[in-house]
């Protein structure tokens, strides 16, 4: 990677858009001055934002293999019900026909619940929620700055938002620096 870029959920490498852009628009300075004071981070600082963006990829890299150790599985045992439904347990007696819906039901309530268990830590987390607090924080700011006419690409800062992200925890350590890609260092 080169210097100021970070990796968006899909894997694709993107430029950091510098906060003196984001700053040209006076009421995202504003929201990135009172959501800074809000969760203890300066949005106006480009190597924490990078910082902060890298161990967004870092958290969704994780998530993402469970959520592909889990798709497909679910997707056998909720979409593949229908069809054997419909071609095999139609034909069978009724005992047949409530032990297969108890058996996908049961199948598919316990790949969620180890879903859920497996991701719990991660979710519960104060210092990962913290970050996702901020990044979410982030995105809004520099929504606000692309509306107010700032050059910012329509989907930067190209990924989603966090269902966790909602509160902050003050007294929460903080996430490890970590220590950038090569070439990816502050100037």
């Amino acid at each position: 990677m080169e210097n100021r870029q970070f990796v968006d959920d899909g894997g694709a490498v993107h430029d950091l858009i510098p906060a003196s852009v984001i700053a040209t628009v006076p009421a995202a300075r504003e929201a990135a001055e009172r959501h800074g004071r809000e969760v203890d981070f300066d949005f106006l600082d480009d190597t924490a934002v990078l910082r902060l963006l890298f161990h967004r990829s870092q958290d969704t890299s994780k998530a993402g293999v469970l959520g592909c150790l889990f798709a497909l599985p679910l997707c056998v045992f909720v979409a593949g019900a229908w069809p054997f439904w419909d071609l095999v347990a139609s034909s069978k007696p009724r005992p047949f026909q409530i032990g297969f819906i108890v058996a996908d039901v049961l199948i598919v309530c316990g790949l969620l619940l180890a879903m859920y268990l497996l991701r719990r830590r991660s979710l519960l987390d104060v210092s990962n929620r913290n970050m996702r607090c901020r990044v979410r924080l982030y995105r809004k700011i520099v929504v606000i700055a692309r509306n107010g006419g700032a050059d910012v690409p329509l989907l930067y800062p190209h990924y989603g938002m966090y269902a966790s992200s909602r509160k902050f925890f003050p007294g929460a350590p903080e996430l490890p620096t970590p220590s950038l890609p090569e070439g990816n260092a502050p100037k």
